[in-house]
């Protein structure tokens, strides 16, 4: 792998990606292994937007993660599993153990009808055979789907719907902490409104097992039973999907953001193996579900493109106690941390006792990722985990990315807490104004665009390109546009500083606010809602609902408690407002649009200085707001 080894090194490879992008792709793309070599590195287009990388080439993602090692690395620990129930046997599989698995599970697939280009959802907990199901449905060619198991029914049915999945991967339960998670009765609920869903395959983690559906149904254990051995890597083009994954839009519905085989292979091997400086042998963790991207390019491909021994943790970090995190990395001996600063914010929560009651000698990197990290968070990170000899590599980048775009590497870039400092090799980042124009100079504010492609870039929004086009390229013509804003200091480094758009992020979770809007007005009382985000000690962002109603409800308590159920049954759990007050109006401006500059600031904590109100068809809505929000926010 072309791996970057001192500040001189990333400048040279930094210049050279810029000079000639091309050519210095073709060479970090030489160190996978290809069926067929590509005719051309790169087309592209960003107006209208249209990027094809390695073009007329043929590979497999499989193969590159499994069959390419065996021959020097067979027997090394490809995944180490740790259970939720930190008594329960922890398991390992070898790269081999993996390739087996990975071939024989294949091979179900086929024999249950998956056939190149089938849309495959996966709704599991985090188990080894989650790791197993994505990758075989990379080797025989079919587009993974894969939704975190902590959405509900409605918006798991959403995403199988518009993906037509032909197959659901699924389990019986998920342990998740104290809890167990009922996933099976989920799946049923979701795939009786699921036409195109012909099977689905049923892991059992529990001797009791769960109800099954007699005609779709099947045991994992069953099917694999009659599977052959062997799966030969099927070819695949370079622009042919590789996986669907749906993320919030602003629009209030999920955008299923594509990524293709051959680009996102080069960007997620490349990326892993520089951001974190991996050295062979190294036990690497990354505690993000597989069902964010995150867990698909950090936790899986990534690692095992690199050769990596990946720990994949089936719990919660402060279960059974606040030091689980610190008790793992302890007794796996973890080199490289990767968590989000949500738990690293909740984990300060409970003070220095628990990381230091654990040997935490073998970290060598820590990372972060899913939202800007804090500085408060940044220094208890570095002083209490780190022991203040380990740097933070405090990672932006996007599912639309489909890797880290700006980060420090580790003990090669000067730290700046709080900043994502410089862009990786191959990324030219940009601010601009709301007109578009390019900020140049030093320290400079906008909105951060890139202006160039990268290989792990989203292709296109499934089944609707032209929302793509809209969503990243039509606000800034000839650009791609983040959605966020961004500061850029006097040494160059970049800082991110929130959303510009409607989306929240809440624990490194992209939320639509519309999305949560359509949720809440699905109550029968409610007339109209409007969500905003404000800043959360935990969560980074909370979500903060002002509703309507058709009247005053007899119980004002009763009625949030009824809007948070009805956002955890149409979305789940992550999008529960944290704060709902009860409001007789919003305000609007003549035309109807809702001003929710007003709204944000207001459930801020912001008690003057809203700005020009005079466009409101109402202004006395906002006093009224005000004093209701009073004492309102936790």
């Amino acid at each position: 792998m072309k791996t970057i080894r001192s500040y001189i090194d990333y400048l040279q490879h930094y210049q050279h990606s810029t000079d000639n992008p091309e050519a210095f792709w073709a060479e970090v793309a030489s160190h996978f292994r290809w069926q067929k070599p590509w005719h051309s590195v790169l087309q592209w287009s960003f107006n209208p937007y249209q990027v094809r990388w390695f073009e007329g080439a043929q590979l497999n993602l499989s193969e590159n993660c499994l069959d390419r090692h065996l021959a020097t690395q067979g027997e090394q620990t490809a995944i180490i599993w740790e259970p939720n129930d930190p008594q329960a046997p922890v398991r390992r599989l070898s790269y081999r153990e993996l390739y087996e698995q990975v071939n024989q599970f294949a091979n179900v697939l086929k024999n249950n009808g998956v056939r190149k280009g089938d849309r495959v959802c996966i709704y599991m907990p985090m188990v080894p055979e989650a790791a197993v199901a994505m990758l075989a449905c990379a080797r025989v060619g079919a587009i993974h789907s894969v939704v975190f198991a902590g959405f509900s029914a409605q918006a798991l049915a959403d995403r199988i719907n518009d993906a037509t999945c032909s197959l659901v991967l699924t389990a019986d339960v998920g342990q998740r902490g104290s809890k167990q998670l009922d996933i099976k009765a989920i799946v049923d609920e979701a795939l009786a409104a699921c036409p195109s869903v012909q099977r689905a395959i049923v892991l059992q983690t529990t001797p009791k097992g769960c109800p099954m559906h007699p005609t779709r149904d099947r045991w994992w254990h069953t099917e694999l039973a009659q599977a052959a051995a062997d799966c030969p890597p099927e070819p695949m083009e370079a622009e042919d999907m590789l996986f669907i994954l749906y993320t919030s839009g602003s629009t209030g519905k999920p955008k299923g953001v594509v990524h293709t085989c051959g680009g996102y292979m080069v960007y997620a091997g490349y990326t892993f193996a520089n951001v974190f400086q991996y050295q062979p042998a190294e036990v690497y963790w990354c505690t993000a579900d597989v069902g964010w991207i995150t867990g698909h390019s950090y936790l899986l491909y990534g690692p095992l493109l690199n050769g990596a021994t990946t720990l994949m943790f089936e719990g919660i970090p402060t279960y059974p106690d606040p030091g689980r995190f610190w008790q793992v990395c302890e007794k796996h001996r973890v080199n490289i941390f990767y968590t989000a600063p949500t738990a690293i914010r909740s984990l300060m929560s409970f003070g220095e006792k628990y990381p230091a009651a654990y040997d935490l000698s073998s970290l060598r990197v820590l990372g972060s990722v899913g939202e800007p990290i804090n500085e408060e968070a940044w220094h208890w990170y570095h002083d209490n985990v780190g022991r203040g000899r380990c740097p933070i590599t405090d990672t932006w980048w996007q599912t639309e990315t489909g890797g880290v775009m700006i980060a420090p590497l580790p003990r090669i870039t000067v730290q700046k807490p709080t900043f994502a400092t410089l862009p990786l090799p191959g990324i030219q980042p940009i601010l601009v104004d709301d007109k578009g124009h390019e900020i140049s100079g030093n320290p400079a504010e906008g909105n951060l665009c890139l202006k160039f492609p990268w290989p792990g870039m989203l292709r296109t929004t499934y089944g609707d390109h032209s929302r793509c086009q809209q969503n990243y390229f039509a606000t800034y013509p000839g650009l791609y546009f983040t959605g966020d804003g961004c500061r850029r200091d006097e040494d160059g480094y970049y800082r991110i500083t929130g959303r510009v758009d409607d989306v929240i992020n809440v624990s490194g979770h992209r939320i639509g606010t519309a999305e949560v809007e359509n949720a809440i007005n699905e109550h029968p009382m409610v007339v109209e809602s409007a969500v905003v985000g404000y800043p959360h000690d935990i969560k980074g962002q909370g979500i903060y609902a002002y509703v309507i109603c058709s009247d005053a409800p007899a119980d004002a308590d009763e009625f949030r408690r009824e809007v948070l159920r009805e956002v955890t049954r149409v979305i789940g759990p992550i999008a529960k407002p944290d704060v709902v007050q009860l409001v007789d109006g919003l305000p609007k401006t003549r035309s109807g649009k809702i001003m929710r500059r007003i709204l944000r600031k207001i459930a801020e904590g912001e008690t003057a200085n809203f700005g020009d109100t005079t466009t409101l068809l109402d202004p006395t809505v906002v006093d009224r707001i005000k004093a209701g929000a009073a004492g309102l926010r936790g």
